[in-house]
């Protein structure tokens, strides 16, 4: 039997294969969650003018300390119309245009403002309060990179610059399918032998929050014919996902049905617990993901080989999942053959993460995943990790 895949190996594979899918242009207010296919430059200096960084007064610092009239008074949106002369002070509100003269701002707790004369006890000193012209990025400067994945800061900060609109990669359209006679959807009775199917709403969230497009498909009984429609369906995507039938039993259909359909399997099975029967092929430029059908291989599968390809379709910079330093709060047996996915909860303290191992490890139990926020990474060896031992993490949601 040929020695099974590392989790890099098969990641490696995976990502040889993806091939990114074209750029649109997209309105910034509908670019939440999508991948930048080029970088993007800021078409104003940030800010705009020099403003004022508090609710205050603008002045010459040579005029402090002293007494001095109040000649206007600017509030954000309303530019002073005159140049603020030698021995004049003028209201200014927070985001207010520095007015042409002044080279300080002296905030209103710091004076006392009666009747239009506002005294300042104390010298300010110059740029005080002041935010200069192109303090955060000057016009033409990049703010995003290609590649970044845009959130709320990366929108913000698009939205403040005056960018409308961004050239971003296309969605990848996914399918997700579901086998096995024996699933029911939820809320229908269940006969002896039946169970509900969750596998296809677990990983349409994952491929939602991975930035693709999910279709689900019917969950299909262990009948070829019914195989070979459903496949052929989700071919016709940039993303196949199946759950369920990548075994080696009389009813494990998928792997064959699919090479009946063109696909070329690049690889099936990889030294990892949960998961180990995950299969990756390809036909044209879809990319067919087969997923074990315990519904927690099928959700770290997702998450160690579907995701990666999924950001990497849309030209994503780091597309590799993003493993964080923790350590175990107890100690934990290792699996001398496979890595491991655990279950975890992470907890913070004074030493940093750490993560407690939840009971009921297998793979049929989702219910128990309800409880956890993370995945810890326990590598292949002989033996046990003690306690504290320095580990890595994925978090979960």
């Amino acid at each position: 039997m040929a020695e099974l895949l590392t989790i890099d190996e098969a990641q490696r594979l995976i990502l040889e294969g993806v091939r990114p899918l074209p750029a649109e242009r997209v309105a910034i207010e509908d670019a939440d969650g999508r991948v930048l296919a080029e970088s993007v430059r800021a078409a104003v200096d940030l800010p705009p003018f020099p403003s004022s960084a508090m609710d205050g007064f603008a002045v010459r610092a040579s005029d402090t300390p002293g007494e001095l009239p109040v000649v206007f008074r600017i509030a954000a949106g309303r530019p002073a119309t005159t140049e603020l002369e030698v021995g004049e002070a003028m209201g200014i509100a927070t985001g207010g245009v520095v007015p042409a003269g002044a080279d300080a701002v002296i905030p209103i707790e710091y004076v006392v403002d009666r009747d239009n004369i506002v005294q300042i006890p104390d010298a300010v000193s110059p740029g005080a309060h002041i935010r200069p012209r192109g303090g955060d990025v000057e016009a033409g400067a990049t703010i995003v990179e290609e590649g970044a994945r845009l959130g709320p800061a990366q929108l913000g900060a698009l939205a403040a610059a005056g960018i409308a609109e961004v050239e971003c990669a296309a969605q990848p359209r996914a399918a997700v399918l579901t086998t096995g006679t024996e699933l029911r959807r939820p809320g229908e009775p269940l006969e002896p032998g039946e169970v509900y199917e969750a596998n296809s709403l677990i990983v349409a969230s994952q491929l939602a929050s991975a930035g693709a497009r999910a279709e689900r498909l019917a969950a299909v009984a262990d009948d070829e014919d019914a195989h070979r429609e459903a496949i052929a369906r989700g071919l016709d995507l940039d993303v196949l996902v199946t759950t369920g039938g990548v075994s080696v039993g009389p009813h494990d259909l998928v792997r064959r049905i699919e090479a009946e359909l063109g696909v070329e399997e690049v690889f099936w099975r990889v030294a990892v617990k949960p998961g180990k029967p995950v299969s990756f092929g390809i036909r044209g430029s879809t990319l067919v993901f087969g997923l074990p059908g315990n519904p927690v291989s099928s959700l770290v599968g997702f998450e160690l080989f579907v995701r990666p390809a999924v950001l990497a379709l849309q030209g994503h910079a780091d597309p590799l999942p993003r493993f964080e330093p923790g350590r175990l709060a107890a100690a934990a047996r290792r699996n001398p053959r496979r890595d491991e996915l655990v279950r975890a909860r992470t907890r913070l303290d004074d030493d940093g993460v750490a993560l407690e191992l939840l009971d009921g490890q297998e793979s049929h139990m989702i219910a128990r995943t309800a409880g956890a926020d993370a995945l810890a990474f326990l590598p292949r060896g002989e033996g046990e990790l003690p306690a504290g031992s320095p580990v890595r993490y994925l978090r979960l949601g």
